[in-house]
């Protein structure tokens, strides 16, 4: 998971995305907003529609590797996901900023699952609601769920690139974040998957690789097109959070650090 670019839309489509909530958010009591979130929502997210056609274009572009989900940075994404599900926050069902693209094996355990977190206390409050429960508003709080659309996964975790390629909270993190990173990890299960750690640490290999190969190739006199391929190559790699974490942690990995003083503008990749 690493933190998505900025990016507006196309000025009719955010449009008729205000028109869209709109209607949510006519339909009567909290209740109704909810039943008419799940109706219209589905209705809308189609292929033939042309909003949302905009929205999962913008949507591709954000994404991290070759339209890789932005949870598990393995797998294609392909199903436009709500960060604050719409069965309990339907202010929020047409909302751009709410939207991210990810893949059935994130999506779908994560489906209406949701928690809060008190400021102060820390404490973690879980808001899903039970099949057959009564429709109400969830409890207040911070939003349990690291979001990447607003926030830096990196100033919730650390990632191990030297041994077992696990993502844990960050040490210095207080009660409300340390709750809001564990519940994160658990919840998307970024850990739990053996093929997720796996696929890190291929990543790993495959950027230590590219890298190595571009300063051989850079020190060989290699002209700009050839390295700006190069670069791009990297750019398009999954797992852009190991990446990322390789630029980051360097000063720690003599290896790495030797390829980046050889490559100082990868930083900036």
């Amino acid at each position: 998971m690493i933190r998505l670019a900025a990016r507006r839309l196309p000025s009719a489509t955010a449009q008729a995305l205000k028109t869209f909530q709109a209607e949510v958010d006519g339909s009567g009591d909290y209740a109704a907003c909810v039943k008419a979130a799940k109706r219209l929502f589905s209705a809308r997210n189609t292929k033939t529609n042309q909003v949302f056609s905009v929205v999962r274009e913008e949507l591709f572009k954000l994404c991290s590797g070759i339209v890789r989900c932005c949870y598990c940075e393995d797998s294609a994404a392909d199903e436009v996901e709500h960060v604050k599900p719409k069965d309990l926050y339907p202010e929020a069902v047409f909302s751009w900023a709410n939207y991210v693209y990810a893949c059935g094996p994130c999506n779908g355990p994560k489906n209406n699952k949701f928690a809060v977190v008190r400021r102060g206390t820390g404490e973690l409050i879980v808001v899903t609601r039970a099949a057959g429960a009564a429709i109400v508003k969830p409890r207040s709080g911070v939003p349990a769920v690291v979001d990447p659309r607003r926030e830096d996964p990196f100033d919730f975790f650390v990632l191990d690139v030297l041994d077992t390629f696990r993502l844990e909270p960050l040490e210095t993190l207080d009660q409300v974040a340390q709750a809001r990173a564990a519940y994160t990890l658990e919840l998307l299960r970024l850990n739990e998957r053996e093929s997720l750690r796996a696929a890190r640490r291929n990543a790993y290999g495959t950027y230590h690789a590219r890298l190595e190969q571009y300063c051989n190739r850079k020190d060989a006199g290699a002209t700009a097109l050839v390295l700006q391929g190069l670069a791009k190559d990297i750019v398009r790699t999954p797992h852009r959070m190991v990446w990322q974490a390789m630029q980051r942690y360097r000063g720690a990995v003599l290896e790495l650090n030797a390829l980046f003083t050889r490559a100082p503008e990868a930083l900036r990749w």
